[in-house]
């Protein structure tokens, strides 16, 4: 199991969204398992379980771990792909980045920073986040990154940005840090400024 990787099909947010599949990512993370012994686990018929995997696996969550004999039948062990995983919703999970955006501006209000958001800056937030997804590493590049199974999860994060500082051509990153003062004057903008931190 690789202890990172990037998550970019715009599928695999619908495919979190469900309760059980997450618990399902929890389970196989911290070990391999059947789809009989997650249906034990999860009080669950195994035909839904496997419905599940399946779900998993196409968009990359959940992988073959191995496969092993058992008198006349081929038992398939599960794991995770990663211990963590970076989603990245591109255009075409704009919709439910916006959900997501959505619930931590709500969240921000629990922590005592008010911001009014409508869905006008809800929408350009997410306009914003996705030119920047956009300012990413060259695929092959991010691979790579992804591979390196000597290196942590945390050391792969500060990888990922220092390698993004240094192949990024001068525009591209005036360009990030244009985007990053238009979000910020957006988010102060819509701030009540009675921060109660």
């Amino acid at each position: 199991m690789r202890a990172f990787k990037y998550i970019r099909d715009p599928r695999a947010f619908e495919v979190v969204a469900d309760e059980t599949r997450r618990k399902i990512i929890y389970l196989l993370r911290a070990k391999d398992m059947t789809v009989s012994q997650l249906a034990d686990a999860l009080g669950k018929t195994p035909q839904a379980i496997y419905h599940q995997i399946k779900k998993l696996s196409e968009v990359g969550l959940v992988e073959v771990a191995r496969e092993e004999r058992v008198d006349h039948f081929i038992e398939t062990y599960y794991r995770a792909s990663a211990e963590v995983f970076e989603f990245h919703h591109g255009e075409a999970g704009a919709e439910e980045a916006s959900k997501h955006y959505r619930e931590a501006f709500e969240a921000l209000t629990k922590v005592g920073i008010d911001v009014m958001v409508d869905d006008g800056t809800l929408k350009r937030v997410v306009s914003i986040e996705t030119e920047q997804s956009k300012l990413g590493l060259p695929s092959k590049l991010e691979e790579k990154i992804e591979q390196l199974d000597e290196v942590g999860f945390l050391t792969k994060s500060y990888l990922y940005k220092l390698a993004q500082l240094v192949v990024m051509s001068d525009r591209q990153f005036e360009e990030m840090l244009e985007s990053e003062r238009v979000l910020r004057k957006v988010l102060t903008s819509a701030s009540k400024k009675s921060t109660k931190h």
